[in-house]
């Protein structure tokens, strides 16, 4: 069982492998962490929450011993690293003025630590699994990811992918499906991180979208053309093509001079390029003859794909006049009009829709 005890501030050393740092900030120096973790990590809103309210001691820091009086903190880097700067502010190198000036509004400058004491790293990772991965403090789905696979590697090398995915799915109350896929999008995504992210300009491992590896994965024809993936395999990246892999990466990371991707990434375009790759015609004129998104998807099922796509525009024009609705100073008699048109148009539309439903049930 883990042992409460108060630590002193001075005795508390920053996890360099800590899941939430990218990879190539892994072993880095504090000043380096305290860095990063000021630019990515909403550290000066936590250092005000600590400075004005002082340390909650519901919110222990996990730790294990690594020395004589000096603890590792494996859980709260940054807590620890919003408790450091408060106390020694000529450590930040970035926000020195935002800093500053937390440190003019606020108080409180703990140094009388609240801590969890486990004997062992694995004793805290068996917490962890639940709390960031399915509990109430989830992290980033790459920090998931990395935090997955460093289990895997540390306590299930010896089984296979299959039996992997169950046990740690079993330790973190997850699905077995979830976390081979996750499992399997980390390895991919360590092809990309070898790869060099594929020299794609402002690409590396902190401004990855590690959820549009998991998105495509469940994509049966992006995750077989494109990422080269066989879940079902008992080796699923056997036949992963790398030229193929580049494409992939550069459709949704490489933008254009007018600072553009090819593919926005979100569920509605990786579900028309699956529909697309899964279509000869469409899939040579997207691949090949330069082909939009949408003008290939209209190859696929021209009818069908044409009425999403203008049902989608609709929906995002009139999001777009909703969000400046407040903004507008006057209405005109011939915008009321549009209006009641739009809601007749929809109230139509909507209604041929349940008439074929409710055709189709009949038959």
């Amino acid at each position: 069982m883990p042992e409460y005890r108060i630590i002193n501030l001075d005795l508390l050393v920053l996890d360099s492998h800590n899941p939430r740092l990218p990879k190539s900030k892994h072993g880095s120096s504090e000043q380096e962490i305290l860095k990063y973790m000021l630019i990515d990590s909403s550290l000066i809103e936590l250092m005000l929450a600590i400075g004005e309210n002082d340390f909650f001691p519901g919110e222990q820091l996990l730790v294990v011993p690594v020395a004589e009086d000096t603890y590792k903190v494996v859980e709260g880097n940054r807590r620890l690293s919003a408790l450091k700067i408060l106390n020694n502010p000529a450590l930040a190198e970035v926000h020195t003025s935002k800093i500053e000036k937390v440190l003019a509004e606020t108080t409180f400058r703990p140094t009388e630590i609240p801590c969890l004491v486990f004997d062992s790293e694995s004793e805290i990772h068996n917490y962890l699994g639940y709390r960031h991965i399915t509990g109430i403090k989830e992290w980033k789905l790459l920090e998931k990811a990395r935090y997955l696979y460093g289990l895997k590697i540390e306590k299930f090398s010896d089984l296979s992918l299959n039996e992997a995915a169950r046990e740690i799915a079993k330790m973190i109350g997850s699905k077995t499906p979830y976390v081979k896929r996750v499992l399997v999008g980390f390895k991919v995504y360590k092809i990309i991180e070898d790869e060099d992210f594929f020299q794609i300009t402002d690409l590396n491992d902190t401004t990855f979208y590690f959820n549009y590896i998991a998105d495509s994965l469940n994509k049966s024809n992006i995750a077989a053309i494109l990422l080269g993936v066989n879940l079902d395999a008992s080796d699923p990246l056997a036949a992963i093509n790398i030229d193929n892999l580049r494409i992939w990466a550069e459709w949704l990371f490489q933008r254009n001079k007018e600072g553009k991707t090819r593919i926005i990434g979100d569920s509605y375009d990786l579900r028309d390029l699956n529909t697309i790759l899964g279509h000869t015609e469409a899939k040579v004129a997207f691949m090949d003859s330069g082909y939009s998104l949408e003008r290939a998807l209209e190859l696929t099922n021209p009818s069908d794909n044409q009425f999403v796509s203008f049902i989608r525009k609709s929906v995002d024009s009139l999001m777009e006049a909703d969000r400046i609705v407040l903004k507008v100073s006057s209405f005109t008699e011939i915008t009321k009009d549009d209006l009641k048109q739009i809601q007749s148009l929809a109230k139509r539309i909507n209604r041929t829709i349940l008439e074929r439903e409710d055709e189709e049930n009949d038959n």
